[in-house]
């Protein structure tokens, strides 16, 4: 499956719900979500049957994101489920955490390989500010739980957000260094929802490059991340700079809400939805969402917001 520009579409991130146990302030408000009736979201079958068609098309790596998808009850269930689906490759998990120690072993078991955990500070209180009701504690449990269970891949994201954690990114990388994970500075996306973050919060990741001159470039990349290593890291240092270097050009991914409405691009207001219908209409949705696939996304900054409909739990991080 290629879009207009030639791009080929391997890479679906598929939202399971919008819910979630913390609320972090620049994904989702105060009072969490309005809790949508059940009917209105794909149902178990309804998800795998559109996996199936994916896969048909061509998608090979799947990337299932919430909301906080362990809090759904049949997370495991639904993995088990993508992992049996002819053509998908590899199953991955964006989750923060706090979960992991009771499901890291059953979601690994159930054919989840990848895992990336938010992790955006390292200081017990900033880390309850932002997220409201999070207990880092239990997230660096998370994370040990995770290598535990013995994932072929984790990462650790953080947001860079000026003002915030900027002050600690050699911490945060240094991570890489004491655990065999990859960590991955991104940098914060003007939503349409607006989060509490002033034009100083928007820096690019350059800063990190900037703060560990020691890092060493790696060749390649790893999807969308610029990938360095620290001196005797035993994992690496990923970049990733959808705003001051947008890497639209090379972008295979369609996303697909927990409500069932196919996206053709993060920032964009397109949607189709495939809620309610057969396997060949999923598959024209499906295909008109790649035909819609634009160019590239408009100019982010604090002052240029996201054209997105939705807040980012609703779409899917």
């Amino acid at each position: 499956m290629r879009d207009g520009f030639g791009r080929e579409i391997t890479y679906l991130r598929m939202s399971v719900t919008e819910l979630c146990n913390l609320r972090c302030r620049y994904c989702m408000p105060a009072e969490g979500v309005h809790k949508r009736r059940h009917e209105e979201m794909l149902t178990q079958e309804e998800t795998l049957l559109a996996l199936r068609v994916a896969a048909e098309l061509g998608m090979r790596k799947l990337r299932i994101t919430g909301g906080e998808p362990l809090v759904k009850r049949n997370i495991v269930a639904i993995c088990e489920g993508a992992a049996m689906i002819p053509g998908i490759e590899e199953i991955g998990l964006t989750t923060n955490g706090t979960l992991l120690p009771k499901l890291a072993k059953p979601l690994k078991e159930a054919g989840v390989s990848r895992l990336n955990i938010s992790l955006d500070t390292l200081d017990e209180k900033k880390y309850a500010w932002m997220t409201r009701l999070g207990s880092l504690d239990m997230a660096l449990k998370g994370i040990e739980a995770a290598l535990e269970a013995g994932f072929a891949r984790v990462k650790l994201n953080a947001v860079l957000i000026g003002g915030f954690n900027d002050d600690e990114i050699r911490p945060l990388a240094q991570l890489s260094a004491r655990w065999p994970v990859d960590v991955r500075f991104i940098e914060l996306m003007p939503m349409p929802d607006g989060a509490p973050f002033g034009p100083e919060a928007y820096i690019p990741c350059d800063r990190v490059v900037e703060a560990l001159p020691e890092l060493e470039p790696l060749p390649g990349g790893d999807g969308v991340a610029r990938l360095y290593r620290l001196p005797g890291g035993q994992g690496r240092v990923g970049l990733i700079s959808p705003l001051s270097d947008n890497f639209c050009g090379w972008c295979n991914r369609l996303r697909l809400t927990a409500d069932g409405r196919v996206k053709p691009c993060l920032h964009s207001p397109a949607e189709f939805s495939i809620k309610g219908l057969d396997r060949e209409g999923m598959r024209r949705q499906f295909l008109a969402a790649c035909a819609a696939k634009p160019e590239q996304h408009p100019l982010l900054s604090y002052a240029h917001r996201s054209a997105a409909n939705r807040s980012m739990n609703r779409i899917g991080g």
